[in-house]
This record gives structure tokens, sequence and C-alpha cells, in this order.
């Protein structure tokens, strides 16, 4: 099995990654998932959308998930690493993180429309308490998770 959780960043550090290159002058496509108890959103960066757009549309997705669940892990996918898909990284944060009260899985991802190197591939697991993040990072990060 492989390792999904490693690489943990601050959310700090994460957003700062994030508006760096929504604030270069760097053409990106990009989409943003948000899965928890109660819902599922999805933002599409479309070419006809500016990066301000895509910005507001994610912070306003954001903003009701930070209310309910302060308590933030980051993970930074990347392919020099080796790293396993987003996706799989993703479905497998929901399936762990489901017996956590409220947990959110959001994907954030932008990636170059002409090269990859400013490629960026964020998952948060948000949780409503500081012992849910805790217990997920002790029993999760750095080992190996078995399948579903």
């Amino acid at each position: 099995m492989a390792v999904f959780f490693r690489t943990a960043i601050t959310d700090t550090a994460a957003f700062e990654m994030l508006e760096e290159r929504l604030s270069s002058e760097k053409d990106f496509d990009g989409y943003f998932n948000l899965y928890g108890a109660q819902d599922e959103i999805t933002v599409s960066w479309t070419p006809a959308m500016s990066a301000a757009e895509f910005k507001q549309q994610v912070t306003d997705a954001l903003l009701p998930v930070w209310q309910a669940t302060r308590f933030w892990l980051v993970y930074l996918r990347s392919d020099s690493r080796n790293d396993l898909g987003v996706n799989e990284i993703r479905n497998a944060a929901i399936r762990l993180s489901s017996g956590y009260l409220e947990a959110v899985v959001v994907t954030l991802c932008l990636f170059g429309r002409t090269d990859n190197n400013n490629d960026l591939e964020l998952i948060f697991v948000c949780f409503r308490e500081e012992a849910e993040r805790r217990n997920f990072r002790v029993r999760y990060e750095g080992k190996f998770v078995p399948a579903a």
C-alpha cells in the first residue's frame, strides 16, 4: 500500500502558494471540490473566468467550512515525489474522515495551461475539534493506509 498523507503544510503556506499563483500573469485551469456530510460543491476554473472570479468563488465556498471546522490539515501533492493521484488521496481522506463529526475534505488544484512548473494540488482535511485533527494525523499521516 502507498502512503496517502504526507507533506503536511500549514493552511497559511497553502493560501500563500495559492495567492502567488492567482496573482501571477500565468494562465491556469483548475478546480475546487468540497465534500462534507451535508454537501458537495465543485467550482471549475473555466477559460472565460478570471483569476479574481475563481478566487472569489473559492473564498465564498470556504467561508462556511472555516466557520464550522476550524482545524485543518493541508497536504501538498507532488509528481516529483511520485505521490498518488489527487483523486486517490481525496477519496482516501473522505473514507478515513467519515467517522469524524462534520469533517470536510477540500481539493484545490491549479494547472498551468502552458507547462506544469507552477501546478498546485492541495488536499485539505478539516475538522470541528483539534482532538479530531490530532487523531487523524497520528493514525494516518506518513503511514500505510489500507485499501477500502
